[in-house]
Parts: structure tokens; sequence; C-alpha cells
């Protein structure tokens, strides 16, 4: 029970946090090429650790690489199954 409510806590902060932490962090994600963005999933998961009793971080390294590891997750299952366009036919 405990992995479906962090499940449901992540995505929510990844949809309201997430943009926010981004916008306001534009100039150091633009000097760091972009890698900015996994310490911005590494403070998520922190603080869904917050939120969530049950779901323990040992530290923001574990985080970091948590976040590393949910990024490649989320990109190999968005190439396999994300939403395509579909294509019509100009006639």
């Amino acid at each position: 029970m405990s992995a479906i409510l962090v499940a449901v806590v992540l995505a929510f902060l990844n949809q309201i946090v997430k943009p926010i932490l981004t916008i306001l962090t534009i100039p150091i994600t633009i000097v760091t090429l972009g890698l900015f963005l996994l310490a911005i999933n590494a403070f998520i998961i922190l603080f869904a650790e917050k939120l969530v009793s049950g779901f323990h971080v040992a530290g923001f390294w574990y985080a970091l690489l948590f976040s590393l590891i949910l990024s490649l997750i989320t990109g190999v299952l968005n190439s396999l199954f994300g939403v395509r366009e579909i294509k019509k036919d100009e006639g």
C-alpha cells in the first residue's frame, strides 16, 4: 500500500512542484546542461519521503540514484508505450 501512495505522491509532486522548481532554476539548469534537473528530481523524492510514512530514503545521494533510475525507466516506458501522433491521410 505504501508503494502505491508513494507513486501517487510522486506523480502529484511531479505535476505541481517540479514545473515551478524547473522555472525558478532555469539559469543553473542551463549552466549544468540540464543535469540539475536530476537534483530537482532528488529533492522531490526527498519531499515525498517527508509526506509518506513508511517510505524512507537514506540521503541525497540515494535520492539522486533513485531519480536517475526512475528517469531511465520512465524514458524507456515512454519510448515503448508513449502516446504517438496519428497522421491523417491528406486527400
